[in-house]
Parts: structure tokens; sequence; C-alpha cells
């Protein structure tokens, strides 16, 4: 399995590089996973219904499945953040799994960058972030020889990372 993430701040435009890669890599017969990351509590099921109740009701985990889909929910005894490799232990083998947000993470990442936003990219100081997609590569605040790709060209990074696949190889033994 590849595993490469995608950071940046949040409005920079994550979500839309990664629904179109998703997009792109699966057009190019690769099965992928995604696993995002939210900073605030958030619910997938709604009041009243059966997978809340029976959340409301204690259970440790929560699943519901058809015959299209299955949705696992877990709520956590004591609250903390789980690691990235937790998460990805968690997920059904595939080819690509594409994993939004979680900048800090000890996984290749490919850095979302905005320089009308105004924040500083992470990309100087991170080694695990290997390339940088972005609106204005011209306006990139510091020089990198990282690739750069502009972050509408979602067929230009599924390139790269087709090329580049061996760098993103994820062995589970190298993190516990």
């Amino acid at each position: 399995m590849h595993v490469v993430g995608f950071c940046g701040p949040s409005g920079v435009g994550k979500t839309t590089l990664v629904e179109r890669l998703v997009a792109e890599l699966k057009a190019r017969g690769q099965r992928v996973s995604v696993i995002k990351h939210a900073h605030k509590t958030f619910d997938i099921d709604h009041v009243g219904k059966d997978t809340w109740r029976h959340r409301q009701a204690g259970a440790f985990e929560v699943m519901i499945a058809s015959g299209h889909r299955l949705a696992k929910m877990r709520e956590y005894e004591v609250v903390g953040q789980p690691t990235v490799h937790q998460l990805i232990a968690e997920m059904v083998p595939c080819d690509w799994l594409l994993v939004e947000g979680f900048k800090d993470a000890d996984i290749h990442k490919i850095e979302v960058f905005r320089a009308a936003m105004g924040q500083a990219p992470l990309y100087p100081d991170e080694p695990f972030v290997v390339a940088v997609a972005t609106d204005a590569p011209a306006a990139l605040p510091v020089p990198t020889g990282r690739p750069v790709f502009d972050m509408a060209d979602a067929a230009a990074v599924a390139s790269y990372l087709m090329d580049t696949a061996d760098r993103f190889d994820y062995l589970p033994e190298r993190h516990g």
C-alpha cells in the first residue's frame, strides 16, 4: 500500500485536491482510500437514528452495514488523538491511501499552499514534505528543490505519485 499525506491550513484546498486525486487515481485503475483529520467533534449520524441511539446508550463501537457500504464509529473512552499510524492500521489495504490533515505525521506529504492566505509554509522546515501543490508557483516564499505542482492539475500530481510510487510504500513495521 502507498500512503501520502496532504497538509496545509484549513481552507487552502486540500479536500478539493484529494477529491480530484481520488477520481484521477481510480481512473488509472487504482484502488484508493482516504483518511481525513477532523479538528472538531463531528457526527456522521443524526439524532434519533439507530446508530446515534446505540452510541448514546454507551456503545464503544457501532457499525452499520448494508449491501452497499459500511461505517464504523468508535467512541474514545479517554479523549485523545489517535496517531495516523493507528488509523492506517484500521484500513483495508488498497493501492493508495490519501491522508488529509495530520500535518505533524511522519509520513511523506504534499503541502497544499496558497501565498494569498499569508501563512508561513511548512516545506522549508518539514522534512516529510516531498512536494508542494500551489495556485501560484512563482509566489512561493522560499525556493525549493522539491517538485511543485499546480494544485488544479490533479493529473500531474497523480502522475508524480504513480512515477515515484516506491517512495510512498507504507511499511507498518517501521511504525510499530
